[in-house]
């Protein structure tokens, strides 16, 4: 039976976590997410269901103890933020370079550098083009609730196994520390060894008699080799595009002016929506909910009915590019946000709206 309870998003994401059958956390506390941390620890879910819970010496040892964990079929994940995510960003793309299935959890702060503890949405190149080197993708999933940071852990396990590729969980500070109710899932069982061998078969459990050897690499030497080994990832993230687009359409369907955000700050424009159309004004908001892949296709078809799109972000203007791309010139698309860990209000967003595009 589900439960109901009130909850930080911090707090949902562990509490998820368990229910969702993960075998290891393992993490480094930074604000704005270390409650993550600290529930795990609390909660004892090594009692409840055998889950590891370890807090490492730094944000590297962390990502490389997930790619362990990883490679051996498990369900990981880790979490942190901004800067922590910086200093992981080697582990992160040799997880995808090995194709190992994990989670991963940025609760956005103010940068650059240190920056601030204060919520931003400044992460979003780093996340969706590859903060690391080399061509490679993560699935991005970003909640705009509470009920949502619990829904995409269990959500970002299953995409993760399915593509065996990392799964970043792209929040903020606001959503990590705000309490809202939330619908908690039932408990997942975890997979014995046996169960885990014998669903993934390239899983680094020991070998048995008449198998191949179970070698998991993000290295080849042979250039001609790695490219074959690069085509297959491009092939994936095509697949990943053509399968897994999500996204939610608010009042859309007879816009006239449309709003694209995320996170947090499509709950803002949310806002904007019923304050606009009080006016008289048909605005709606698409709101990606996966950020790669990215909803570009309903984008460019919104672009066709609407006069003008307003980006909304908690930056100086990054998801922007991917929307501009998707709209190809159709119609003039500008930018709006608040920097360094400063939220904005729905009257400036307002405001912005109506100087920037309605009457701009």
């Amino acid at each position: 039976m589900k439960e109901l309870k009130l909850m930080k998003g911090n707090e949902a994401i562990a509490e998820a976590a368990i229910r969702a059958g993960a075998d290891a956390y393992f993490g480094y506390p930074i604000t704005p997410q270390s409650e993550i941390l600290e529930y795990l620890m609390m909660e004892k879910p090594h009692e409840r269901t055998g889950m590891v819970v370890l807090q490492a010496e730094s944000e590297v040892a962390a990502i490389n103890m997930v790619y362990g964990g990883a490679a051996c079929g498990k369900k990981v994940l880790t979490s942190s933020s901004s800067p922590g995510i910086s200093l992981k960003q080697e582990g992160i793309s040799y997880i995808a370079g090995a194709e190992l299935p994990c989670v991963i959890v940025n609760v956005v702060r103010g940068g650059p550098g240190l920056g601030t503890i204060q919520p931003s949405q400044s992460d979003y190149f780093q996340s969706v083009k590859g903060g690391g080197h080399g061509d490679y993708r993560l699935l991005v999933l970003a909640p705009a609730s509470v009920q949502e940071m619990a829904d995409h852990v269990g959500l970002g396990f299953d995409l993760a196994f399915k593509y065996r590729n990392p799964v970043l969980i792209l929040s903020d500070g606001v959503i990590g520390q705000m309490m809202e109710k939330v619908e908690l899932a039932e408990q997942t069982p975890r997979l014995s060894n046996e169960e885990l061998a014998e669903k993934y078969p390239w899983a680094t459990l020991g070998k048995r008699d008449g198998e191949p050897r179970h070698i998991i690499t993000s290295l080849e030497l042979e250039s001609s080799k790695q490219e074959i080994h690069n085509l297959k990832l491009q092939a994936k993230y095509k697949r990943m595009n053509e399968e897994e687009v999500r996204y939610e359409a608010i009042q859309c369907d007879d816009a006239e002016y449309l709003m694209v955000a995320f996170g947090s700050s499509a709950r803002i424009a949310q806002k904007v929506v019923s304050m606009a159309r009080e006016k008289g004004i048909k605005v709606g908001l698409l709101r990606p909910i996966t950020l790669y892949p990215f909803p570009s296709e309903i984008i460019h078809k919104l672009a066709g009915q609407v006069k003008g799109i307003l980006s909304v972000e908690m930056n100086a203007g990054q998801m922007i590019e991917d929307v501009k791309l998707a709209v190809c010139g159709k119609v003039k698309v500008e930018h709006f946000g608040r920097y360094g860990g400063m939220i904005p209000t729905p009257t400036e967003v307002f405001n912005a709206l109506e100087q920037k595009i309605i009457g701009g």
